[in-house]
């Protein structure tokens, strides 16, 4: 493709200008720069990729796209623009032959719950024989092929090339989450929505974000840019919920589990069997637990009947859905009496959700909470984290998550300061991730629950830059085989 064809898909070569430049590749990382590449120079968080277009010039780029007058480009073509990381997302785009256009693509957005709903979706619609893609913090999946994910949200290259390649092997429909961080930094640029969904929005990513305006910001961009014809779909039991719909040109609809609403749930029972509910006046049983699931399900229902699919045929297939790997996960110890429940919940609001959801359904015994917080983000959650796992449990230890580079005892700390004295004697503090679960299993009794909460899907933890194998999981189930 030449790059004047390129830039003229992209709604980025008004002017018309000739740019005879054969193109046969695209790249936002110098170091995927191919002979044929057009390099597109970001300013990014950590580094600005106009430092880096002599490399990519050398590597073989024969074009390079930026937002700023460059020193050295050798024989490429500069294109220079006024916003590198939203034409990269439009570039990308065209070049892989805007593939979100072949597909009815849903985004999904919010704090918790943006993974099991992709997940609940794909799993609803691969069920019905439906071929179907999904993008997700767990993994991504073409139909049945699974891919490693390594971001929520993949960098506009990479995002691209995954739904083309979902196009070519026959998907019809493509669930992603939209993290804050990939609306903010537009990722998801050029790409054409069907739909839009909103779960919930408390306060996280204030590392990144910086203020929680700015946050609710991020999310409610991705709503600003659906086109008309596309439905946005929120939780009105979220007082943000309006707020994301007050800009977008999508149809409206809402769901909520307290009032009249487009889609209306109501839960009658909740145990660690499952959910009963009603969803639009059907009485339903499903495998998933807790209220945050309850939300989830009648997120996803509501989906699906704007996709077009029979209520019948949602409901039913909603009714046999495990839900995500890692969220709420439970693994027993038959012979024991204790239950181990593994989630994600690296957030204080998914926490307290999470432990009482728990609370409701003791089963006689106690809780004992493995919990800990994300070395160098959002560190004024670490007290709050540590005040609610001590609330609302009988014993809480408080471990290692993922370090990354700052020092585990400084993190744990910091969780301990959020403790009430009397809440004080119920905390240990064991940073070895593995012992820290292995001591909660010498402490429970018959009847107990043990939560281990932050990690969920993750099969590594990262310390000094470098990722080391565990999960959380495998240490449960060695120590029940033990």
């Amino acid at each position: 493709m030449r790059l004047g064809e390129l830039l003229s898909q992209a709604g980025l070569n008004k002017a018309g200008i000739q740019y005879n430049t054969e193109v046969t590749g695209v790249a936002i990382d110098s170091r995927l720069v191919v002979p044929g590449s057009v390099f597109i120079a970001i300013r990014g968080v950590e580094a600005d990729g106009h430092r880096f277009v002599r490399i990519a010039i050398e590597k073989g780029a024969v074009a390079v796209i930026c937002q700023q007058e460059v020193e050295f480009c050798g024989d490429a073509e500069v294109v220079v623009v006024e916003d590198s990381a939203d034409a990269a997302g439009k570039i990308a785009s065209a070049f892989y032959g805007h593939p979100s256009r072949k597909l009815r693509l849903v985004g999904v957005t919010g704090t918790n719950g943006k993974t099991t709903t992709v997940t609940l979706l794909y799993q609803l619609l691969m069920q019905m024989g439906i071929q179907t893609g999904l993008i997700s913090t767990v993994e991504n999946r073409i139909g049945k092929r699974v891919m490693q994910a390594t971001h929520t949200t993949p960098d506009p290259v990479h995002l691209n090339a995954l739904l083309a390649d979902m196009v070519t092997e026959g998907c019809q429909f493509a669930f992603m989450e939209v993290s804050s961080h990939a609306a903010h930094q537009k990722r998801i640029s050029g790409l054409e929505f069907v739909g839009g969904v909103f779960t919930n929005i408390t306060h996280d990513h204030m590392d990144y974000h910086k203020t929680f305006d700015a946050y609710i910001s991020a999310k409610k961009s991705f709503f600003d840019g659906l086109g008309k014809g596309s439905f946005a779909l929120v939780n009105a039991d979220d007082r943000r919920g309006e707020v994301m719909l007050q800009n977008t040109d999508a149809d409206k609809y809402r769901y909520s589990l307290k009032r009249s609403t487009d889609f209306k749930g109501k839960i009658f029972e909740n145990t660690l069997e499952g959910l009963e509910m009603e969803i639009d006046g059907v009485h339903v049983h499903l495998r998933l637990t807790g209220e945050f699931n309850a939300y989830n399900a009648l997120c996803v229902y509501g989906a699906g009947r704007l996709l077009g699919f029979d209520k019948e045929a949602v409901l039913t297939g909603l009714s046999a859905l495990p839900g995500a790997r890692g969220r709420f996960e439970t693994i027993r110890d038959v012979a024991k009496n204790i239950l181990y429940i593994v989630d994600y919940a690296h957030t204080p609001d998914a926490l307290e959700k999470v432990l009482e959801t728990i609370s409701d359904m003791k089963r006689g015994g106690g809780v004992i909470t493995v919990v800990g917080c994300g070395g160098h983000r959002d560190k004024e959650k670490r007290p709050v984290m540590g005040e609610i796992a001590a609330r609302l449990s009988r014993e809480a230890i408080f471990t290692d998550d993922n370090p990354r580079d700052e020092e585990p005892a400084i993190i744990t700390q910091a969780m301990l300061e959020g403790v009430k004295k009397e809440d004080r004697d119920k905390v240990l503090i064991i940073n070895d991730r593995t012992q820290a679960i292995r001591t909660a299993s010498r402490l429970a009794k018959k009847g107990d629950i043990i939560l281990v909460a932050g990690k969920g899907h993750e099969n590594y933890q990262e310390i000094m830059g470098v990722r080391h194998e565990l999960d959380d999981r495998k240490i449960i189930e060695d120590i029940i085989g033990k």
